[in-house]
């Protein structure tokens, strides 16, 4: 069994750095969105346009990027922190 030294400042470095993925991933969905989806519009619109598909797409597309938000942004966070912090407290006792 290996023991490793608990570093804080590690740890916030580590906290930070995932966050900062998070920001990261979550912003080149949405950029990746902002793009796509008028192309398919626009690819929508010169094929047939009596048959708008592209909205199929925005609307999926756009659930997840809205979901994905709601991760990055702390929606949900609190009670994750919360469980945290209380087996934490748990395995001191």
């Amino acid at each position: 069994m290996e023991t490793k030294d608990f570093n804080p400042e590690n740890s916030r470095y580590l906290k930070a750095k995932e966050r900062v993925e998070e920001l990261k991933g979550f912003y080149s969905n949405l950029i990746s969105y902002s793009l796509i989806i008028p192309l398919l519009a626009l690819i929508n619109y010169l094929t047939y346009w009596e048959f708008q598909w592209f909205w199929f797409a925005a609307a999926g597309w756009g659930v997840g990027v809205v979901i994905h938000a709601f991760t990055v942004f702390g929606y949900g966070k609190n009670w994750e922190e919360r469980k945290i912090k209380e087996l934490m407290k748990k395995d001191n006792i």
